[in-house]
């Protein structure tokens, strides 16, 4: 018998596979209004409303029955006893096999990766996996408080579940390949405006950074983790919006050497988690040109914070750290800083320092 009930089980669930939404849709509809024609025919006064009915078909039909509204007549009676109910009762069984089937379905593709995210945008996307290291990324990330509310996308190659399910800030996607085009669509690279690319090795990373710099909008800021430096060279010579760094082991042991405390200080300014850190302000455009002091004294006087240099670009290559008080800073060009917070664009007077 248990045998029995087990194929019963099998091939009730594979014809509830195979029936689409639409199907159980359409079955539904013409039950109820054959249902309530019926009824009609049969003099049922009280059930004639459509949202009456409505609710008696969904009350009665999933068997809940208040007792509210029910049949009088003998001929209605015996129309819900015999077509409603039996019927009524198998397709509402099939809706909600449908339903769990497809909430099932829905959950395990967040879960493997096998969704489909074209349609984002803003979004922070997150290329390679380190158990560690990327759930570090995410909480620094996470932890800027005043950060755009950007949603971020950990893209991976490995074949691996979403280590990050319980986290309704990060979406999961496993791709084939962080090269192939139509694999990259998938995360909506072109509409993308954070990237971090972090490979299991430097040559997925050179590859991964060589492949989306052309593909990503213009103002879309690329980073890219490198050990050996040589590959740094060659991918600027090739792409202007990625910012490349190294691991610098040495300096760090030279500095905190030389200068005891430096790595904790440099600790402190990388992460958002506790401490001062160290942030990014882009000038908006048409301003007068404004000196370095001013801004100096303006950050330090209304938001505790110290302007440490200017860049000129995202990727800070000729940045100037430390210039001088009269030093001309224009629009577009990037204030860098520490703070405690990030001091956001809005808050700061720039008409009135551009006057000064």
């Amino acid at each position: 018998m248990p045998f029995i009930f087990k194929r019963l089980f099998l091939l009730v669930r594979n014809h509830i596979d195979q029936v689409s939404w639409q199907a159980v849709a359409i079955a539904t509809l013409l039950h109820m209004v054959l249902i309530w024609l019926l009824l009609i025919f049969a003099g049922e006064v009280a059930l004639r409303p459509i949202s009456t009915f409505v609710y008696y078909y969904i009350v009665t039909t999933s068997t809940v029955g208040y007792g509210d509204f029910s049949a009088t007549t003998d001929l209605g009676r015996w129309i819900v006893a015999i077509l409603q109910i039996p019927f009524g009762l198998a397709l509402f069984g099939v809706l909600l096999g449908k339903t769990g089937q497809t909430v099932t379905y829905l959950i395990r593709r967040a879960m493997t990766g096998d969704k489909s995210f074209a349609h984002f945008h803003n979004h922070i996307i997150i290329f390679g996996w380190h158990q560690i290291r990327t759930k570090k990324m995410i909480d620094y990330i996470l932890a800027d408080q005043k950060r755009l509310d950007r949603r971020i996308l950990l893209a991976v190659t490995e074949s691996m579940e979403h280590p990050f399910l319980a986290n309704a800030h990060v979406d999961f996607v496993r791709l084939t390949s962080f090269t192939d085009l139509s694999e990259l669509e998938r995360v909506a690279i072109k509409l993308a405006d954070k990237i971090i690319i972090d490979g299991q090795d430097d040559d997925e990373t050179f590859t991964t950074a060589l492949r989306i710099s052309k593909l990503v909008k213009d103002d879309c800021h690329i980073s890219a983790h490198f050990n050996d430096e040589s590959k740094v060279e060659m991918l600027l010579e090739h792409c202007y919006n990625v910012e490349c760094s190294t691991a610098k082991s040495a300096e760090i042991l030279v500095r905190s050497m030389q200068d005891p405390g430096s790595s904790r200080v440099q600790e402190e300014l990388l992460s958002t988690l506790h401490g001062d850190t160290q942030f990014s302000l882009v000038i908006p455009d048409d301003l007068a040109v404004m000196e370095f002091g001013k801004l100096f004294h303006h950050f330090k006087h209304d938001h505790d914070a110290i302007l440490l240099g200017v860049a000129h670009n995202l990727s800070a290559q000729n940045m100037d750290l430390n210039p001088p008080l009269d030093y001309p800073v224009n629009s577009g060009d990037i204030l860098h800083y520490i703070a405690v917070d990030r001091v956001l664009s809005s808050e700061v007077d720039w008409q009135g320092l551009a006057k000064q």
